[in-house]
């Protein structure tokens, strides 16, 4: 145990002594960066899980990234990803939904059946730029389907705003990462379409799979702030079991994916989601929303609270339906460090048997640089 403790909390101090001072460009070609974070969660159950008892667990993940540019136009990049820890997500929790969805010990390990550790990413990227204010952008290597689809400026990062599964990315729309597959980014002007296409080693099913999906976005500037707006197609294969595990069905999903400044203090976001239910799915659909407030109200407008509900339609699995409601407040201590407050409710509602509700308090470490 202390073995896996020990390196992220020394990277930890490491980081936060040096940060102040740092220069992460290591020339104007060559760049690192990356992300460390611990976080502490409490679940309070009540009576409603006799099974499960009230209790905490803790995770610390760090994540590392690499940059090489040798021309504006082309770009070779890596993250490796490590972890002390699984959290509330090992097993002790009865919720569906993973109180924190980071990249956790069990999952840089084995990443998507492939045998492979602690390498997320791995890509090259080549930006093609055309008259009119045109450009596409082309990837491949190892990728990230949410680093393209579904990027809420208000509810999409679990290492700076909500933790929750559910308020991070919507969990029926089954966006795929760490795995082999390419990418296209064509932007004009306020319009955007994006594109990816993955192969992943294999499914909670043990199939490989194919998975496809496009995004078009529009974004303002208006009297209220920024706002963009998202449509999102995503489809797979047909290689995901049916509920009877007799056949295998294609996973497809159609997310409306929202955010609007609301002025210099507030923004706000919205993310609705409907899926099929032809393959096994906990879920077939989700309306969640909420409100972002910057801290410049109180003179600290670096700091942000959160505030964001969710309700997830259940789909074949027997459940009928989950809630979520998440707030957080994010104390910037200065640019690189910043501690997060958070409390989420979580309630799953079973077509047969008792209800699952319960209180989750946490607190949150980052550092990013």
């Amino acid at each position: 145990m202390f073995n896996r403790i020990a390196l992220p909390v020394l990277l930890f101090v490491l980081v936060l002594k040096s940060a102040p001072a740092a220069s992460y460009e290591v020339t104007d070609k060559l760049s690192f960066g990356g992300i460390l974070a611990g976080a502490y969660q409490y679940q309070v159950l009540g009576d409603s899980s006799p099974e499960y008892e009230d209790n905490g667990r803790g995770a610390v993940p760090f994540q590392m990234e690499i940059s090489y540019t040798p021309t504006p136009s082309n770009e070779l990049f890596a993250k490796f990803g490590f972890a002390a820890g699984n959290g509330l997500n090992d097993g002790t929790s009865p919720f569906y939904l993973a109180p924190w969805a980071a990249t956790l010990e069990d999952d840089v390990k084995d990443i998507n059946g492939r045998n492979r550790d602690y390498l997320l990413t791995a890509w090259y990227k080549h930006i093609f730029t055309f008259a009119g204010e045109q450009q596409l952008a082309l990837t491949g290597g190892i990728i990230d389907a949410t680093d393209y689809l579904d990027e809420n400026a208000y509810s999409n990062d679990e290492y700076t705003q909500f933790m929750n599964e559910a308020l991070v990315n919507g969990p029926q729309g089954f966006l795929p990462s760490f795995d082999i597959g390419g990418a296209a980014e064509w932007e004009y002007n306020q319009f955007a379409v994006k594109g990816v296409a993955m192969n992943v080693g294999e499914n909670d099913d043990g199939k490989n799979y194919n998975y496809y999906g496009v995004q078009f976005s529009y974004s303002m500037d208006s009297g209220l702030g920024e706002g963009n707006y998202r449509a999102i197609l995503n489809i797979t294969s047909e290689d995901f079991l049916n509920p009877a595990g007799t056949e295998t069905e294609s996973l497809n999903a159609f997310v409306l994916s929202f955010d609007q400044e609301l002025g210099e203090i507030f923004g706000g976001w919205i993310r609705f989601g409907w899926a099929n239910d032809d393959a096994a799915r906990d879920w077939q659909s989700l309306y969640s929303g909420g409100i972002n407030i910057k801290g410049s109200g109180w003179q600290r407008p670096d700091d942000t609270i959160g505030i964001g509900y969710g309700f997830l339609d259940g789909g074949n699995m027997g459940i009928d339906n989950t809630q979520v409601f998440e707030t957080y407040y994010r104390y910037a201590v200065n640019e690189f460090l910043a501690a997060s407050a958070d409390i989420q409710y979580m309630k799953d509602s079973m077509e047969v048997g008792g209800d699952t509700d319960g209180w989750i308090f946490g607190v949150r470490l980052t550092t990013e640089f």
